[in-house]
Order: structure tokens, then C-alpha cells, then sequence
């Protein structure tokens, strides 16, 4: 009840006041073919621990009061901007997860990422349920979105992989671990992409957040929205901070989950 009231106050004092933002639909994000083959992930750097790997990740290994932010980007650019200065403000790290087609599309939204500081993961190239493809071509979309990703923001991508709709099965989880990537998904998704037309609301998509907040949680959210002229996620995030810092969480940074190869 401490928890819940303390949320309706902080939705009250910064709903007020937060601007919408125009933004297209997911629908509308490419699905061009991967390019072919590329060599594995080099093995130099840090590298996903043992605990990162085998499975998929809906919370970090930690028993600390701390948890972490990730965006997704795979169609518009519209939060970006609102996201990137409501973190610079606060000094918070996040994770970006960009799909190959966004970062080809959108490098300087990707390339203004990596200069702020934060991490970017791989969330594949052409956003498929990987269910549906074989080994080979799980293998093409995840070089293929790396090799994307590492053009646009002239920067190392971390090894952390997001499957697109969060659709994992066990096969696909190891051929992404094989590839030296963890399979990094979610405690919750705020829904925020979804929009006003699909049922949500800031006060909804902190609700969520909220609600999952543990230690080791991780929240994800998008920098674009499913088309009503808003993102929500980009109007949540001061409020999911504040509910984290008023019930006593530390946002961290994925990276501080990595390791030097050779202690994998």
C-alpha cells in the first residue's frame, strides 16, 4: 500500500505538463533479408559470465536493490531525444536495443546513443520470430544487425542479444549463446509502445514498471510508440525513476554484468 500510494503521488506531481511526441507504427519497420554469414563475435573483451548464459535473462543475477533500463528501437526516432536528455539529467546508464533495419535507417539517432555513454545490445536485424528460422539464419540476423549496429554508432555493440517479441525457445537461446551473445529480455515491459489506441497510459506503463520493481529487475521499454502521437515511454521514465530512487533501487548499467573472456 506504502508502495502504491507513494506511486499515485508521483504520477500526480509529473504527469502534468509532459509533452506528446509524434511517432509511426512498428508495422512500419523494415524487413529487408539479412546480409550472409560473417565470422562469429571476436573473444577478446568482456564477455557474458556463465550466469548469462543457457538460459534467458528476466533478471539479473544480483540480490542487490538495483535494476536496469533498456529501450528497444525498431521503427521511429520520436522518443530519443526525450529519453537521451532525461538521462543525461539524472547521470543514469541504460541499454539501447536497435534492430540492424533501425540502425541503417536511423545511424545518427544510434550514433547519438553511443555518444551519451550508453550500451547498445542487438535485438536482430530484421525483427523475426526466431522460432521460425533455422540455425543459419539466426546466425545471418545477428551478425547482420552487429555489423549494422557497429557502422551506425562507430562503436563496439555489446554482447547482449534481445529476441524480437521476446519469442525464445531453447534451440534459439543457445545459437545465440554459441554466437557469444546472452540472451538479456525482461522483468517487465511497460507497454508503453502500444499507445493511447491500444489501451495505455503514462500512469498504465509506470504501473508496470513499478509492480516488478526487484532486485536485479529489468524494465523495458521503446523509444517509439504504435502510432497516436505520443511516447509514453519517453513521458514514464521520469516517474519509474522516481518510484525506483523513493523505494530505494540503484539503476545500473548492464555492462557491470560483463567479464573479461578469460573468467567466462
Amino acid at each position: 500500500m506504502e508502495r502504491r500510494s507513494a506511486l499515485a503521488g508521483l504520477l500526480c506531481a509529473g504527469s502534468a505538463g509532459l509533452a506528446g511526441f509524434a511517432s509511426s507504427s512498428p508495422a512500419a519497420a523494415a524487413a529487408a533479408a539479412p546480409a550472409p554469414a560473417r565470422p562469429a563475435r571476436p573473444a577478446a573483451g568482456p564477455r557474458p559470465p556463465a550466469s548469462l548464459l543457457g538460459d534467458e535473462i528476466r533478471r539479473l543475477p544480483t540480490s542487490r536493490k538495483v535494476l536496469a533500463l533498456t529501450f528497444n528501437a525498431a521503427w521511429d526516432v520520436d522518443g530519443i531525444d526525450t529519453v537521451l536528455a532525461e538521462l543525461r539529467r539524472r547521470r543514469l546508464p541504460a541499454t539501447f536495443f536497435p534492430t540492424g533495419t533501425f540502425a541503417e535507417a536511423r545511424p545518427a539517432a544510434v550514433r547519438s546513443i553511443a555518444d551519451a555513454g550508453h550500451g547498445l545490445g542487438n535485438h536482430s536485424y530484421s525483427h523475426p520470430y526466431f522460432r521460425n528460422l533455422s540455425t543459419t539464419e539466426r546466425g545471418d540476423e545477428v551478425r547482420a544487425a552487429d555489423e549494422a549496429i557497429r557502422a551506425a554508432a562507430g562503436t563496439e555493440p555489446l554482447p547482449f542479444f534481445r529476441f524480437p517479441y521476446s519469442a525464445t525457445t531453447p534451440d534459439a537461446i543457445a545459437d545465440v549463446n554459441d554466437l557469444g551473445y546472452a540472451a538479456i529480455e525482461f522483468s517487465a515491459d511497460t507497454n508503453g509502445y502500444l499507445g493511447p489506441q491500444g489501451g495505455m497510459s503514462v500512469d498504465k506503463a509506470v504501473e508496470r514498471a513499478v509492480d516488478a520493481f526487484a532486485p536485479g529487475a529489468i524494465i523495458q521499454m521503446h523509444v517509439g510508440s504504435n502510432g497516436a502521437g505520443v511516447v509514453l515511454d519517453a513521458e514514464a521514465l521520469p516517474l519509474i525513476v522516481d518510484a525506483a530512487v523513493a523505494d530505494g533501487y540503484e539503476v545500473v548499467d548492464l555492462r557491470q554484468f560483463l567479464v573479461a573472456s578469460a573468467q567466462r
